[in-house]
């Protein structure tokens, strides 16, 4: 069996190669600069753009399975290419998708659930690997500057994404499900500033920036306004699936999900002065 991997160098497609890799599975990744890929030794890279589905023909010939995007171009807005991906997943014959949706059910997951497909939603709450965004401030100034400091949020390690929806496609029997995947608890963006100044022995500041604030930053950046309204909405007021830590991961996977401490520890590198 051969297993297509969108967003195969982001945060959770890189573990997602790295699992079915270690369980003996053929592995092709979509990028849309194989150049830049570097990816592991035995992995399929292919050219391709999900805003574009005329060029993901050849990516999807004999695939069993797929990890799909909900998200795509450089400024990650929601992919309007559903309907075009759903019937390239058919024609080709694949036989499972896992979809990590982007924080709301958008054109993609739509067109999925019109098909026969045997389809799976993925819904982490955050990524954990997200705070590799304070990184330089960290390194630099010993100080982040973040909205919505005290609102909690049950973040998941982007591996335990990746362990999810390895074992989904491995393995099926998920299809018309939706998983939401958390960590084993929750922190507000204070308490985790907090506790990765723990992990390193130094004394962190945290500074809050208001919402306006925070927006301007996000459009600097060059993220959609539709994007930059999801961030706001999800971060300031989320709903109760946001902090509610839940036990998909160690029920799909067997094992427990991995702690920030850990995540921190595997990641403390990138925040100590240069």
């Amino acid at each position: 069996m051969t297993f297509l991997v969108t967003g195969a160098t982001g945060k959770a497609g890189r573990h997602v190669v790295d699992e079915l890799l270690r369980d003996g599975q053929r592995v092709r990744a979509l990028t849309r600069d194989p150049a830049r890929a570097n990816l592991p030794e035995g992995v399929e890279v292919v050219r391709g753009d999900l805003t574009d589905p005329a060029t993901l023909g050849p990516a999807f010939e004999g695939v069993t399975g797929v990890h799909l995007l909900t998200v795509g171009g450089d400024d990650y807005a929601t992919l309007r290419t559903g309907p075009e991906l759903v019937e390239l997943a058919e024609k080709a014959g694949v036989r499972r998708v896992t979809v990590l949706w982007n924080g709301k059910t958008g054109p993609v997951e739509e067109a999925f659930a019109a098909s026969e497909l045997e389809w799976t939603k993925l819904e982490p709450v955050d990524f954990m690997s997200n705070t590799l965004g304070w990184a330089a401030a960290v390194r630099t100034a010993g100080r982040v500057e973040e909205p919505f400091a005290d609102v909690p949020s049950a973040i998941v390690h982007e591996a335990d994404v990746g362990a999810v929806s390895a074992r989904v496609l491995v393995e099926g029997g998920h299809g018309g499900r939706s998983y939401s995947l958390t960590g084993p608890e929750t922190f507000t963006a204070r308490q985790r500033l907090a506790a990765l100044a723990q992990v390193l022995g130094r004394e962190l500041e945290f500074v809050e920036l208001t919402e306006e604030q925070a927006r301007e930053r996000w459009r600097t950046a060059g993220y959609a306004e539709e994007l930059i309204d999801l961030l706001a909405d999800w971060q300031g007021n989320p709903p109760p699936q946001a902090y509610t830590v839940v036990p998909t991961v160690e029920r799909i996977t067997g094992r427990p999900p991995h702690t920030f401490a850990q995540w921190a520890t595997e990641h403390a590198a990138h925040f100590q002065p240069d």
